[in-house]
């Protein structure tokens, strides 16, 4: 199993971001799939779910009516798309098959002015 997070950076607040997760490794369709992400000196949470089949999705409090997560199964991808940023969702971000687990290179988002 390889997933590789890209996409993050700096940011200004109320900026957005489009993060990719390129999976290999695994059938990839046959998975729902979660963005988790560990702010600075804090445990790794879970943000984002999206069901094997694309259609159900479910979002952390805290990112609910600000973060989309997608996915193409064509191209074995998982995406976030981030509006509206705020400060708080300075984090490494990383895909996983796996609520709240941060494992890999991660993509770092900084929001910050």
């Amino acid at each position: 199993v390889q997933l590789v997070e890209s996409g993050g950076g700096l940011v200004q607040p109320g900026g957005s971001l489009r993060l990719s997760c390129a999976a290999s490794g695994f059938t990839f369709s046959n998975y729902a799939m979660y963005w988790n992400r560990q702010p600075p000196g804090k445990e790794c949470e879970w943000a984002a779910i999206i069901g094997s089949l694309g259609i159900n999705t479910n979002y952390a409090d805290s990112v609910k009516g600000r973060f989309t997560i997608s996915r193409d199964d064509a191209k074995n991808t998982l995406y976030l798309q981030m509006n509206s940023l705020k400060p708080d969702d300075t984090a490494v971000y990383y895909c996983n098959m796996r609520r709240a687990t941060c494992r890999g290179q991660g993509t770092q988002v900084t929001v910050s002015s």
